[in-house]
């Protein structure tokens, strides 16, 4: 829940407390959730909506405005064999970067689609359950914003 809040605010610090009002309303909600429903789906419902809630109260941050606050192990601290080379993680961590940039340029019906699939790890069906679409109009916005981020890459790349 915390990196799909994550993807969604832009900020750890935001995604924290979108988080955990998530969780508490789960708790509030619990005596009269459907437990015949799958559980999964209801929680990213709940965490998008309040995702939303949160974004409509604060001007939205870009995902361009995320910056890495971790500063990893520094090469020192990690086996030379094992570890990529220095000049490997600042490409890795730029291509984050222009993904988390081009991520957050798309519009949030797709945003929202891709943060289910790749931060929450959702499937297809329970983005569908949790945003109460079709499971194929999911499939759509998902290659949509594939060729969306495809065609923002060529431009920036």
């Amino acid at each position: 829940m915390f990196n799909f809040a994550y993807r969604m605010t832009g900020s750890y610090a935001d995604a924290d407390d979108v988080a955990q009002d998530v969780f508490v309303q789960v708790f509030k909600s619990l005596p009269s959730a459907r437990l015949d429903l799958p559980f999964k789906p209801w929680l990213y419902v709940i965490g998008r909506n309040k995702c939303l809630d949160f974004l409509k109260r604060k001007r939205p941050l870009a995902f361009s405005a995320l910056e890495d606050s971790d500063g990893g192990e520094s090469v020192v601290d990690s086996i030379a064999d094992r570890e990529p080379l220095p000049d490997e993680m600042l490409e890795h961590a730029d291509l984050q970067r222009i993904l988390r940039e081009a991520i957050g340029r798309l519009p949030e019906r797709y945003r929202t689609v891709v943060s289910l699939r790749y931060g929450a790890e959702l499937t297809f069906a329970e983005i569908g359950e949790a945003l109460s679409m079709p499971e194929n109009t999911v499939k759509t916005h998902f290659q949509r914003a594939k060729a969306a981020l495809r065609a923002d890459l060529v431009t920036t790349l």
